[in-house]
């Protein structure tokens, strides 16, 4: 009997992305079946490899499929436990191919490193037990069950949050969520909004967070299992939070950076176990289920979901193949919708979902109201907003965003207002506080002893006002109030409901039980002065994500920005910016309207696989162009733009190319043992060319 193993090679290579055949020893067939790790041998056999097994042929099928000449066989069998889900492969496998990449790099992202005592833990598991059984909760906002509709029928739909943080129950063991109870009203508002809300007893999340926690609980009581992917850290609490009010512990896995590996390993065995609820942050998108029946994602614009490792696929795209193979019901939930969903939703692929009565926020653009301020109305706060900000805070915590942490956006010289620069690497200098020594914002390296290149004077100002200056200018103004700063560097999650001013940066405000009794969005015209392509549709969801953490009924004042873009947030029409955007795209050849790719290595390996796509791309080539690259001096960088019906084939000729230029490197000369930089790096999508400059 002939036992034939086809593995995947742990590897970076792309000329070793493919499947290969080994012979399994008898003494190994009982246990190298199919997600399994093992050692196998390469070339003379000298050299081993980790692996994880693909395909296992027996008898028959492994005599046709059998190389002709005598084949190698596994080594070593590291694990009996199947780490590596078919799906998960199938996943990796297609998400390699559309982005040009390896398929290894993407099961690293996949699968944990092995963790011995989980492993052991889940061999020895009770078999018989299962998890406790969860009722379906309906979908509170959406009216006649169009959202269950979407689930049960596996549909897609871009799905409008709730913009506002509701109250539901502490969690139980099992416990059903039917309606978001009331939020207090805030201060001055129509107390005939709803009932108090005691506490003791709830459990406040965002509305998305709920919205997302009962569509999931409606999968588990089908037996199905649902991932969900969210930007960062506070978000998954936040999502947990509302799950677990909705579903016993035991349906509830993580997947995010913070965990340990064994922390992982175990998350991602218990996911192969029973149907269960896997969040987390990028590598959620990656955790494997029992029958996937919902792949969810909150903000999909949000730049954490970017992949900073090879081969660099946006989560989004990863939902897009994971639920075109599974089947699955897709849902991408936001306040602001992101020009990428946009299209789709133009396209007919997704479908439009939004309660029928959205409770938006009260948003009041400073510029576009009638009274006549004289210079107050271009003061940094216009006092229509400073009194709001003032009245708000005596009877709970009011927010104020700001665009830039630190005392000030950056420092100039006292006396000729040059502006200061590192004399390490050149980039701006900043301070972090109030009589602080300058700190370069790009390398951190301190700047003692400075001296102003032009005049030579050592006194340096502020300019601009960050998170630290504004809340001391606060701090004067509101005397006798708490000021709270939160930003990268002094995160908070959470806020108390009690009189105090909350000075955040974009994207670090903390939550508050009820919300904001007054939001207040400053800098928004510095925000939107940024270079690239996409600081418009980042910046509205900036505005949304805190302006839905106001009370119900609270103001939301908008300052310094007025037009289109405050009318759509007044009027909470958020799809109408990103179809202006997406139209744009379209006539200028940008993406999403098309896909693009970035060829980075010699001028002569960019110019040949430029050639190879022929007929392929649509606009101009942008570039070559010389770039910075301290591993390959003199490389160069071009950029194409391709339609989505050539995708497959504009990847597979750049990987073909890759695989040339990488298959002719040779060792640097001189003994040295480092290999040459790569004649050719390809990467699809890439966002960073036409990001902020």
């Amino acid at each position: 009997m002939t036992t034939v193993a086809r593995v995947v090679l742990d590897s970076p290579l792309p000329q070793l992305d493919r499947l290969f055949d080994y012979r399994v020893p008898a003494e190994l067939e009982d246990d190298c079946g199919p997600g399994v790790r093992v050692k196998v041998p390469l070339r003379t056999g000298a050299r081993m490899s980790d692996a994880y097994v693909v395909e296992v042929l027996r008898d028959a099928e492994a005599a046709d499929a059998a190389f002709a000449g005598e084949l190698s066989q596994v080594e070593t069998l590291v694990s009996p436990v199947p780490v590596l889900a078919p799906e998960i492969w199938a996943l990796a496998r297609a998400v390699a191919d559309r982005a040009a990449g390896v398929a290894s790099d993407v099961l690293r992202l996949a699968v944990p490193t092995r963790q011995v005592r989980a492993e052991k833990a889940w061999l020895a598991r009770d078999t018989a037990w299962s998890p406790p059984a969860v009722e379906g909760t309906p979908v509170s906002g959406y009216g006649d069950g169009v959202l269950e509709a979407l689930i049960a029928d596996r549909g897609r739909a871009a799905v409008a949050a709730v913009p506002h943080l509701v109250a539901v129950p502490h969690p139980v063991a099992v416990s059903a969520v039917t309606e978001p109870a009331a939020a207090p009203p805030a201060a001055g508002a129509d107390s005939s909004a709803g009932p108090a809300v005691d506490p003791a007893d709830t459990v406040w999340v965002p509305g998305w967070a709920a919205t997302l926690a009962q569509a999931a609980s409606h999968t588990i009581a089908a037996e199905r299992s649902a991932v969900i992917a969210v930007p960062d850290f506070r978000d998954v609490t936040d999502l947990e939070r509302a799950l677990l009010t909705v579903l016993p512990r035991e349906r509830v896995v993580r997947f995010d950076a913070k965990q340990t590996n064994g922390q992982r390993a175990k998350a991602l065995l218990q996911a192969r176990t029973h149907p269960v609820v896997a969040i987390g942050n990028r590598t959620a998108i990656y955790a494997p289920a029992t029958d996937l029946g919902l792949i969810a994602m909150w903000d999909d614009g949000d730049s954490s979901f970017t992949e900073p490792r090879a081969p660099y696929v946006h989560t989004r795209d990863v939902a897009l193949v994971r639920a075109a193979q599974s089947g699955a019901a897709l849902l991408f939930v936001s306040h602001a919708r992101s020009t990428d969903v946009q299209r789709l939703v133009e396209l007919g692929f997704l479908t439009e979902v939004a309660p029928y009565r959205v409770p938006a926020p009260k948003v009041i653009p400073t510029m576009q109201q009638t009274g006549a301020e004289g210079y107050a109305a271009e003061a940094r706060i216009p006092s229509s907003a400073w009194r709001a900000a003032r009245e708000a805070s005596q009877h709970g915590p009011v927010l104020v965003q700001v665009a830039s942490p630190g005392f000030g956006t950056g420092l100039v010289c006292a006396a000729c207002g040059e502006r200061a620069h590192c004399r390490v690497c050149g980039g701006p200098l900043g301070s972090p506080r109030k009589g602080a020594t300058p700190q370069c914002r790009f390398c951190g390296a301190l700047a003692v002893g400075f001296r102003c290149t032009a005049c030579g004077n050592g006194t340096l100002k502020p300019v601009g006002q960050g998170a630290q200056r504004t809340a001391d200018e606060l701090g004067r103004a509101f005397p006798g109030t708490r000021i709270v700063v939160a930003d990268g560097s002094r995160p908070l999650d959470e806020v108390p409901a009690r009189p105090a001013v909350v000075v955040a940066t974009r994207g670090a405000e903390p939550s508050t039980p009820g919300g904001y009794a007054c939001v207040l969005l400053l800098d928004g015209d510095r925000m939107l002065a940024r270079e690239g392509l996409r600081v418009q549709e980042e910046v509205l969801r900036f505005w949304t994500n805190a302006a839905a953490k106001a009370a119900p009924g609270a103001e939301v004042y908008l300052v310094g920005i007025g037009g289109r873009l405050a009318t759509s947030l007044a009027t909470w029409r958020l799809d109408v910016p990103a179809h202006d955007e997406l139209a744009d795209r379209r006539q200028l050849h940008f993406p999403p309207a098309v896909r693009v790719a970035t060829l980075t290595g010699t001028d002569e390996a960019v110019t040949a696989a430029v050639e190879a796509l022929d007929g392929m791309l649509v606009g101009p080539v942008l570039g070559p162009v010389p770039v910075e690259d301290p591993a390959a001096p003199g490389a160069v960088r071009a950029i194409v733009r391709f339609p989505y019906a050539h995708g497959a084939e504009v990847a597979a000729t750049l990987k073909a190319e890759v695989i040339r230029r990488s298959s002719t490197r040779r060792v640097l000369p001189g003994g040295n043992r480092r290999r040459a930089a790569p004649a050719l790096r390809a990467r699809l999508d890439d966002a960073e060319p036409f990001s902020e400059v």
